[in-house]
């Protein structure tokens, strides 16, 4: 599956991009129907707790799967945001 990983008015460090493609690609052990998947990144204003936005879409023939998360970091944002796709993903395979 293809990663593709978008920021808004900043560059993403290497750490960061290295640990969203693990993330994303224990989701092809899931699903072997995603063809890619879209990572959005944002800081939100003003400076401070939970400013920090991403977005995962993830796109599958028929439906794409999206998520919004916020938090006080990328990394947990990503994660909750994989988290809750991985539930969706459950919800497209039993459908």
């Amino acid at each position: 599956m293809n990663t593709i990983i978008n920021t808004a008015k900043f560059k993403a460090d290497e750490k960061l991009e290295r640990f969203i493609n693990e993330k994303v690609a224990k989701l092809d052990r899931m699903t072997d129907r995603a063809t890619r998947c879209e990572v959005f990144l944002k800081i939100d204003k003003p400076e401070g707790v939970c400013n920090k936005i991403a977005e995962v879409r993830l796109f599958m023939p028929g439906d794409d799967l999206f998520v919004t998360k916020k938090a006080d970091s990328f990394e947990e944002a990503v994660s909750e945001c994989l988290d809750a796709i991985k539930v969706q993903i459950e919800k497209y395979k039993n459908a």
